[in-house]
């Protein structure tokens, strides 16, 4: 048996051809993100006609959500088409042409169909049919696990250019009568370039956890197909995990908080961003709340943040990001990426 992996692949080619035919990396490379950007529906939906089924204050919602509108999808309206218009805008900002694609990964659990996923569908619009496609599901930690995905195929040689999308339409799984759900969730998607680069990775060290035990504190049934929150329960898994993964994220970049430049978290609620960012004593400038206009939009939700941090000037080269993010399943996630652009191969 071979001893070494280069011992291995010389086996491999000689007996059934190569299967790296360019070659694996002479050095090992690194990746980067190099740009986002979002793509929402027109169709936005304020508190009001919210409140009034609900028959609330129009600021009950906002005063406990943080929000105050959200995008969502009409019934002729498709997930596959948003996270298509989210994925073509950041491969126009990175320069890349849809044939570079290595890779694209589309973080859902939303689809338009139950099959097929979401990925081959804005693969082939793109006009990328020679990149691999799959979809990742982790409600709203997919993003930043198909970040880490992405990240370890480049960084093995296997995948140079990839692009990953977060998108949801969680807006058609509610319960409009429910006061725990039915102001929270918005449609909307949210797309990153990844590359290769020859200087180390951008991206670092990414834990992902998960308790199955908890995953009655959000969940949605096939047959009714509408999301069923405990809310407490969520709040109080959703701040501790944050907490707990930031820090763990911190110890793996080998970073302190005072280090980062922005920490960038899954849009929940309004309100476990604020607690989150108190206990871990974060100045308020330095966390990112676009909640107010979008909702929590799941997947979509830490790369349309991004956007919205980098349109308003607060990313650049070299800056130092926490992300950070949890949903059903409970899955729960964090890890540093120091912000650079595309390009290095």
């Amino acid at each position: 048996m071979p001893e070494t992996l280069a011992s291995l692949d010389q086996a491999v080619a000689s007996s059934a051809g190569d299967p790296f035919p360019a070659g694996r990396p002479a050095t090992p490379v690194g990746a980067r993100i190099g740009s986002v950007a979002l793509a929402v529906p027109e169709t936005v939906v304020g508190n009001a006609p919210i409140a009034e089924r609900l028959g609330v204050e129009e600021g009950w919602i906002a005063s406990r959500t943080g929000i105050r509108e959200r995008r969502t999808l009409l019934p002729e309206e498709r997930v596959s088409d948003l996270a298509t218009r989210a994925g073509r805008a950041a491969l126009e900002r990175s320069g890349l042409d849809p044939a570079d694609l290595d890779l694209i990964l589309v973080g859902t659990i939303s689809q338009d169909e139950l099959t097929p996923s979401t990925a081959p569908l804005v693969a082939y619009e793109l006009g990328a049919p020679q990149a691999s496609a799959l979809d990742v599901g982790a409600a709203c930690t997919a993003f930043l696990g198909a970040i880490s995905l992405a990240a370890g195929q480049i960084e093995a040689g296997r995948s140079r250019n990839a692009l990953v999308v977060g998108v949801d339409a969680l807006h058609r799984w509610l319960d409009h009568d429910d006061k725990r759900t039915a102001g929270l969730f918005g449609d909307g998607a949210g797309a990153a370039v990844m590359t290769a680069s020859k200087d180390r990775s951008g991206i670092g060290p990414i834990a992902i956890h998960s308790d199955g035990s908890q995953a009655w504190t959000i969940y949605a049934e096939r047959e009714e197909s509408l999301i069923h929150m405990q809310g407490q329960d969520t709040y109080q898994q959703a701040v501790n995990r944050l907490c707990e993964v930031s820090l763990e994220a911190l110890e793996l970049a080998g970073l302190a908080l005072e280090d980062i430049d922005l920490f960038v978290y899954h849009q929940a609620n309004g309100r476990i961003l604020k607690t989150v960012g108190e206990r871990l004593g974060l100045p308020l400038e330095r966390v990112v709340d676009v909640i107010e206009t979008y909702g929590n939009t799941s997947a979509g939700s830490i790369p349309i943040a991004l956007a919205e941090a980098e349109a308003a000037g607060r990313l650049r080269d070299g800056s130092k990001v926490l992300l950070g993010a949890i949903g059903a399943g409970l899955v729960w996630g964090g890890g540093v990426v120091e912000w650079g652009g595309v390009g290095g191969n």
